[in-house]
């Protein structure tokens, strides 16, 4: 099983699915729909110091909301800045990869999932 935990839809398209094109039906093989809470870093501020007179916080990433624990059998998708954020790699997660764009350039969907190594 597939869970989306990002904040939008995840289409996944065939491999020979051309970019430039605005129907996105075209070449569509799976939807996952966004997850209510999506995972999400929760970085967490440590000290405010000043750079030419610039505020600039000192964060520690690694910390994230609505991340469950690794089951046997169950993928989640997550943005990839919570992928990398893990202090070990889990492979329970997975990542958008290889974008595909509509006429404008935006991206409506992907290729692939990838699992970070």
């Amino acid at each position: 099983m597939i869970n989306n935990l990002t904040a939008r839809v995840v289409r996944i398209y065939s491999e020979d699915r051309p970019d430039g094109v605005d129907d996105i039906d075209l070449g569509l093989r799976h939807t996952f729909n966004p997850a209510s809470q999506p995972a999400q870093l929760a970085p967490l501020p440590l000290v405010t110091t000043y750079q030419d007179d610039v505020p600039v916080e000192i964060v520690e990433y690694g910390h994230t909301d609505n991340l469950p624990t690794s089951r046997d059998g169950v993928f989640n998708i997550v943005p990839l800045e919570v992928a990398l954020s893990q202090p070990r790699r889990r492979d329970d997660l997975l990542v958008p990869y290889r974008e595909v764009r509509d006429s404008t350039g935006a991206v409506i969907g992907y290729r692939q999932l990838a699992q970070p190594a």
